[in-house]
């Protein structure tokens, strides 16, 4: 254990550093819990009267006379399909209140009698399987990975029968159009009994409905190609959506893997191991070295090191003393420690960020498919307008039915949405194409459409905007030794320690490629330093505060200098005199100065959000020239992100697990590259490069491609609605109806495609 002074880390460091502040101690994750610690007086392990628990479930909003039953929801796409489960468990007339969370793929309904075989029912009708959260761990069946095949086989299916059809039609067309019309009906056959399911859950144009009907008018016409065309286009579509929905939900898997799914209780001289949902508060734990908790608790041990950065993001170990409460998920750094509970279950740090990221998905607007949000009018609107033009004037005027039958399967082949269909995708593939190659993730066609709408983005601090790794800084002797020896000998007494400011001083000290001389006898002292005998010497590395006064006053001035510049200083000393400071920074980005200017030039501001003090976050912010929110919880973050969010939209740029819940509430989350998995996962989009530069190329590559995406539809509809009117007129005919579709459909993808030559 790597221990110093009076900050619970071990270190005194200058009031803006680190979790660190001059008057107080580094705030607990209290408020992240929502609950408050058991009242106990005394630790207490080992006394079955120390064991209690509240089971009671907290029933928030719910209306009085209400259950509430949960399930998890299998076979979900996108957004779109959780809407289509929430409308088809609404039509059930006994339920008030049904709610899906795409990112855990939870259903959760209020309702005032038993309705869950009923809900069952609605939701295998409109295509999606359900299993119940409360159904005990044998009755959960756990569902197989897929292969590549089972996930594919349709879409392989298709495009092998698309290419066979296209090589058949250039040898013998007639053959080839039959071929056409088995491809389509092939591809159109799954979508279709979709759209049916669909349709009788109450989502009558959904876009599935749109493709069944756009695949099924074009071969009436005998568009056959085009046809086949549109549903190989839809379902490689629905294959990438799905791919980066099931990317982005692992975050929150990987979130609860923070918690172990067992724990050791002590109960009087017995140990058991037990599941993490039988704690109650009260219950006394053990948890070994590089373990983490499984809940929230309160140390029972004298003291203990914890890393806490997957919840606050801070890449410092902390140190926490007997009756401190350390937060679920926290990880012991150095030693067997006994804790008790404090936290009920499903209350823990981690369920908390859990219930926050659902809570910032609800209160976030969703992010809907533009063609499965205009099909709701178009789809309706053209095959009305199709059916009177072919019903109407033979009914009405006794005029004969074939020209008119003719006119209205034109309309029908010209509101065929082939380059409306295309004009999307298209755009969002080369736009997320062209981000790839510049060392950007972006996890879908929303993330990348909501980049452009950004105006401020908030930045986590360590990690983010700061390499998240402490070096050294300033090396100052006092006595008559150089900075050599300085160094040397504090990285021999450091020397095998894992806390972050030891590696540092040694890492600085092998830079330097210097001899370290013999240590021995080390040894940690809790809340003061560490120590070890150099040269027949006892020499001690301590905080300043931890120095006699007096010793230290010709150098406070030294001291203060460093620490108000955000530094942490630490003194090499020994009973008798003082030998010297080193001092420690994390240290800014190079790239993060470029990054701010020229996101500045695109009129985007900048602002930290950092769990830092105020005094360490002003010396960063004041260094980029931004705003800064301090001293923030994951549940900080969130507010800070939110209230932002009401004025303009708002990105959320972080690296650590903490900053999930904010990245959530914001527009879009975006994960450094080089942060925690959590963070990646759980991000729209991700630099995978490492870079913020990559930002305002992100930025402009999201601008460029919604003016691509509102060029394609102006194309797209433009050319309908002129043949649209010249059909009616009389003035063309089918194969001009087939020339502006087809025409269309080759001029916006021609379009989309010049996203892929942007260079910046």
């Amino acid at each position: 254990m790597h221990s110093h002074s009076t900050c619970s880390c071990g270190h005194d460091h200058a009031p803006h550093q680190h979790g660190c502040s001059s008057s107080a101690k580094r705030p607990v994750i209290r408020k992240i819990t929502a609950i408050s610690a058991a009242s106990v007086e005394t630790p207490c392990c080992g006394d079955a009267s120390c064991s209690s628990g509240d089971t009671a479930d907290d029933e928030g909003d719910r209306r009085a006379g209400l259950s509430r039953y949960s399930w998890q929801v299998q076979g979900m796409d996108c957004p779109s399909c959780a809407r289509k489960v929430e409308t088809a468990v609404r039509q059930l007339s006994s339920v008030d209140r049904a709610r899906v969370v795409f990112s855990s793929e939870k259903l959760v309904v209020d309702a005032n009698s038993d309705v869950r075989n009923d809900v069952e029912k609605a939701v295998a009708r409109a295509g999606f399987q359900l299993q119940r959260s409360d159904a005990p761990d044998a009755a959960k069946t756990a569902q197989p990975v897929p292969g590549f095949w089972q996930e594919n086989r349709s879409l392989i299916l298709l495009a092998v029968l698309m290419a066979a059809s296209w090589l058949l039609d250039s040898v013998n067309p007639a053959a080839g159009q039959l071929a056409f019309i088995a491809t389509t009906l092939v591809g159109v056959w799954p979508i279709a009994l979709s759209a049916l399911r669909l349709m009788r859950s109450g989502s009558p144009f959904s876009i599935e409905t749109l493709m069944s009907v756009a695949a099924i008018g074009a071969l009436f016409i005998g568009a056959t190609a085009e046809a086949a065309m549109v549903l190989l286009l839809f379902m490689l579509g629905e294959r990438l959506e799905s791919f980066a929905a099931s990317r982005a939900r692992k975050g929150v898997t990987a979130l609860m893997a923070l918690k172990p799914d067992q724990a050791v209780r002590i109960t009087g001289s017995h140990r058991e191991n037990v599941q993490v949902s039988a704690l109650r508060p009260g219950d006394c734990i053990e948890v070994a070295a590089g373990a983490r908790l499984p809940a929230d608790a309160r140390l029972l041990s004298p003291f203990a090191s914890f890393d806490e950065s997957a919840l606050t993001g801070e890449s410092i170990p902390v140190e926490r003393q007997q009756g401190e409460s350390i937060a679920a998920g926290s990880l012991s750094v150095d030693r067997l420690v006994q804790l008790e509970v404090v936290s009920k279950p499903g209350e823990s740090a981690i369920d908390r960020i859990l219930h926050l990221i659902e809570e910032a998905e609800e209160r976030r607007a969703p992010i809907e498919r533009f063609l499965d949000r205009f099909s709701r009018v178009y789809t309706p609107v053209i095959m009305a307008l199709a059916l009177a033009v072919a019903v109407i004037p033979p009914l009405l005027m006794g005029t004969e039915w074939q020209p008119w039958i003719y006119k209205g399967l034109t309309l029908l082949l010209i509101g065929c949405p082939c380059a409306l269909v295309i004009s999307t995708p298209a755009a969002i593939t080369s736009g997320l194409a062209a981000a790839t190659r510049r060392g950007a993730l972006i996890k879908g066609g929303a993330a990348l459409e909501s980049l452009g709408s950004v105006r401020t983005i908030a930045f986590d601090k360590t990690g983010t905007l700061t390499e998240g790794k402490p070096r050294v800084t300033a090396i100052q002797p006092f006595a008559q030794q150089d900075e050599a020896w300085l160094l040397s000998t504090a990285a021999a007494i450091e020397q095998g320690s894992s806390h972050p400011l030891a590696q540092a001083i040694v890492a600085a000290a092998a830079e330097r490629e210097l001899t370290l001389p013999a240590a021995t006898e080390q040894r940690a002292l809790a809340g003061s330093g560490v120590e070890a005998i150099v040269s027949n010497r006892l020499l001690s590395i301590s905080a300043p505060s931890k120095v006699d006064a007096e010793r230290l006053a010709q150098h406070r001035s030294a001291v203060e200098a460093l620490e108000s510049a955000g530094n942490t200083v630490v003194i090499l000393h020994d009973a008798e005199q003082l030998y010297g400071l080193i001092a420690l920074r994390d240290t800014l980005r190079e790239d993060a100065r470029n990054a701010l200017t020229e996101l500045k030039a695109m009129g985007i501001q900048g602002v930290m959000l950092t769990g830092d003090n105020p005094r360490a976050a002003a010396a960063i912010a004041g260094e980029l020239g931004i705003d800064y929110r301090a001293s923030l919880l994951p549940e900080d973050k969130v507010t800070a992100v939110s209230a932002l969010n009401q004025q303009q939209p708002v990105a959320m740029v972080g690296d650590g697990i903490n900053d999930a819940p904010a990245m959530k509430a914001a527009t879009i989350g975006i994960a450094m590259g080089s942060g925690s998995d959590v963070a990646l996962e759980t991000a729209d989009a991700a630099l995978t490069h490492n870079r913020l530069t990559g930002l305002a190329a992100m930025i402009g590559l999201s601008r460029a491609t919604h003016a691509n995406i509102r060029q394609n539809i102006t194309i797209a509809l433009g050319l309908k609605a002129v043949f649209l009117l010249t059909t009616l007129l009389g003035i063309t005919g089918l194969w001009l109806a087939v020339l502006a579709d087809s025409g269309a459909t080759a001029l916006v993808t021609a379009n989309a495609l010049r996203l892929l030559r942007r260079r910046s």
